[in-house]
């Protein structure tokens, strides 16, 4: 059977989960044990005693009934109520019986007063004010006659003591259980947060700890880290050592060509020029998010910054919203390039920029929108692949790029634990570029 129903009703972290695993079963035990206690044992036990002490106050009615006056009655009863140590009185004629309230916690008592019913007719009135003491009011034929016994002739003493204790020993176990699967849960929650640091580019200090396998785990964990860091790494150096070696013989073959005249030079020229953009643009997506370590920036002032230097470089860009406010650990100098490289693109293939923050507890959103053609949406995957052009007619002459810059805004995205969202401008009706970060 399918238990999908339940999974919206069930705690999400890890610690809820392993404290219903460890309450409810405690909770299922005591309702279990409780409930066999009180309808079987107790239960029964009670009805056998008040069956006990009905036979005598029904004892003790008889003998009254047989005598003639109030005073003989109690002459009569007094060998028996010694031997059965109970006290006898009638009530005068004005006189009601005294019931009270009985204790809340005294739930073994409406039981004792139905068995008590239903064995004596003539029952007028049953008082179960303690647990030394109770009151039977009998309707006789000389009047209403008190009898006053032991309470715990008619059931157990203080049956609740069982479930208090249960209930006490049940609270302090739960809690050193409690206790003890926290330190259990704990490395667990550290290697969880020095795994989603990680996502987000940060390198949080990290030492496994716990049990075995949690152990096993966290050494697995810091081993994947060091061979991603070690990969992007080797990446960045792999690249920015070539196109670094690839820009001696670029500058030998323009001193080449400045020799030449201009109108045999101008092809080659431009063939010279489009390496240099392959490049500078090899050296750019080399880079990636790795320029800097996090750090708490204003998102606001940062990115007014950013859209005043654009201004300044003959962008129309504009800051045209910020929601929230706050700070969050970012790389400035990669969230620059990746901003820039969105702008870039939006003044490129449309003439204005507008860019709009957004701050919630949770994430940063920087939303950059152009009025441009925009991206069909079954080619945006595409579009952020590395080295991807959309459009084949395109080439270096009308200024596309090499199809790096989405991709080196995606890479720094990921490299923040955030991720990069094409869609439609509803605002321009161009493509628009959601740089989403978690906090």
């Amino acid at each position: 059977m399918s238990a999908q129903w339940l999974k919206p009703y069930m705690p999400r972290s890890l610690y809820a989960r392993a404290a219903l695993i460890l309450v409810l079963p405690v909770v299922v035990l005591l309702l279990v044990v409780g409930v066999a206690f009180l309808q079987k044992h107790l239960e029964d036990v009670t009805a056998q005693m008040t069956r006990a002490a009905s036979r005598e106050v029904m004892l003790v009615v008889d003998e009254v009934n047989a005598t003639e006056t109030q005073q003989q009655a109690l002459a009569a009863v007094r060998p028996d109520l010694q031997a059965l140590d109970m006290n006898a009185r009638f009530l005068d004629i004005n006189e009601e019986p005294m019931v009270g309230q009985r204790r809340w916690y005294d739930f073994i008592a409406p039981q004792v007063e139905a068995d008590l019913r239903a064995l004596l007719p003539d029952l007028a009135a049953v008082a179960l004010p303690s647990g030394q003491e109770a009151r039977v009011y009998m309707q006789t034929d000389l009047g209403l006659l008190q009898l006053t016994f032991d309470r715990r002739r008619l059931s157990p003493v203080a049956p609740h003591q069982l479930i208090v204790t249960m209930l006490f020993f049940a609270i302090i176990m739960t809690s050193i259980s409690f206790l003890y699967m926290r330190n259990q849960l704990r490395p667990i929650t550290r290697l969880a947060e020095a795994a989603q640091a990680f996502g987000r580019g940060r390198v949080v200090p990290y030492s496994p700890g716990g049990a075995i396998e949690v152990r096993a785990a966290g050494s697995a964990f810091l081993d994947m880290r060091a061979r991603i860091e070690r990969q992007m790494e080797q990446r960045t150096m792999m690249l920015s050592g070539v196109s670094h070696d690839l820009r001696t013989p670029l500058t030998r073959l323009k001193l080449g060509l400045s020799m030449l005249p201009e109108d045999e030079a101008a092809p080659l020229q431009q063939d010279v020029d489009e390496m240099q953009l392959l490049l500078d643009a090899f050296l750019e997506f080399s880079r990636g998010a790795a320029e800097g370590s996090p750090e708490s920036v204003n998102p606001e002032s940062f990115l007014q910054q950013i859209v005043k230097d654009a201004r300044r470089a003959g962008y129309a860009a504009d800051l045209i919203s910020v929601e929230g406010e706050g700070t969050a650990m970012l790389r400035p100098t990669a969230i620059r390039r990746a901003v820039e490289n969105l702008i870039g693109n939006a003044v490129r293939y449309g003439k204005r920029a507008d860019v709009s923050l957004s701050i919630t507890p949770k994430s940063v959103r920087i939303r950059v929108e152009d009025d441009g053609p925009g991206i069909p949406p079954d080619q945006r995957s595409e579009a952020v692949k590395p080295f991807s052009r959309l459009d084949p007619a395109r080439n270096q002459n009308q200024g596309t790029g090499v199809g790096l810059g989405l991709a080196i805004v995606s890479d720094i995205a990921r490299a923040h634990g955030g991720v990069l969202r094409l869609s439609k401008s509803e605002r321009l009706g161009g493509l628009c570029a959601d740089i989403i970060i978690g906090r």
